[in-house]
């Protein structure tokens, strides 16, 4: 197993500002994405009272051999009084820009679409000035549960291809590289003012030529953004690192991906799919969508 470079160590945060914002997610019993799926930058993001909320969780109902979030495919009812909690708690900690992700919910019929739009609904009434970003799982082709996310009008609708379509067998056995392009190619047409986003790992086999595919088949849906980071292994049981990519080939996918269009290109090798979201509120400024 390679050995982590130094350019994947991050610094130690700063335990009082990191302790209030846990403080609130616990007061008011909401789990993020930051804790449950262990990502590098939690440190960072709590320090700056920041986190990306995980609705519907925290067990998942797929097993994908990257993720660190628990599985567990029973039935469960939704909380009624989740889309409330995370509203005041998005007002207790002052966020410009949130984002909202979920677990993968194939047990319900549309796979957990009017949770999202609840949560919108109560993060518009309490924080109106708050931009909104979902970060969706594919719904299972579903596209009216789609259309009632977006209609509840998120500034962002983001959506991870997560990888290459020669590694989706093994490392997102459950879902299909058509059906996330599917996905964001319908997002695009049914609703022309949304932002659309996505995110690839890195590290796991992918070639720099398979990795410039999937960025042109993003672009090829008009999407807007796209993440690239390091894949970081969670633990034994999960995937090995097969690669610890360079900081020097994350600027070349960014330089590419800049020349074929995006709007915004986050890759380093510690770019996660929120990380440094907030910064979509400029990109808004700039280049103002309409429809």
């Amino acid at each position: 197993m390679a050995v982590k470079p130094n350019w994947l160590r991050v610094k130690a945060p700063q335990v009082q500002r990191v302790g209030s914002v846990k403080d609130i997610l616990r007061d008011l019993s909401l789990n993020t994405v930051c804790e449950e799926a262990s990502c590098p930058n939690i440190g960072e993001c709590f320090n700056a009272g920041t986190a990306t909320f995980l609705i519907m969780g925290p067990a998942c109902t797929r097993a994908c051999p990257y993720c660190d979030i628990d599985f567990d495919k029973t039935p469960r009812e939704l909380d009624s009084t989740e889309p409330l909690r995370l509203a005041q708690a998005v007002k207790r900690l002052n966020l410009q820009h949130v984002v909202v992700t979920s677990v993968n919910r194939d047990d319900l019929a549309d796979g957990g679409a009017s949770q999202f739009v609840a949560c919108i609904e109560e993060i518009r009434l309490l924080s109106p000035q708050t931009t909104i970003e979902v970060l969706i799982p594919d719904l299972c082709v579903n596209w009216v549960a789609l259309e009632t996310i977006l209609d509840a009008k998120p500034e962002v609708l983001n959506h991870n291809t997560e990888t290459i379509p020669r590694l989706y067998r093994k490392v997102r056995p459950q879902g299909e590289y058509q059906r996330s392009l599917e996905l964001l190619k319908k997002t695009r047409e049914l609703s022309p003012r949304v932002y659309t986003k996505s995110g690839i790992m890195v590290g796991l086999g992918e070639t720099d030529r398979e990795v410039k595919q999937v960025m042109d088949d993003l672009r090829g849906m008009d999407c807007d953004i796209i993440t690239i980071g390091q894949y970081l292994q969670p633990s034994s049981n999960h995937l090995l690192v097969q690669e610890f990519v360079t900081p020097e080939q994350f600027n070349n996918w960014r330089e590419y991906g800049e020349q074929i269009g995006f709007l915004q290109v986050v890759s380093t090798p510690l770019t996660r799919s929120s990380y440094h979201a907030e910064e979509v509120r400029k990109l808004m400024q700039l280049h103002p969508r309409h429809g």
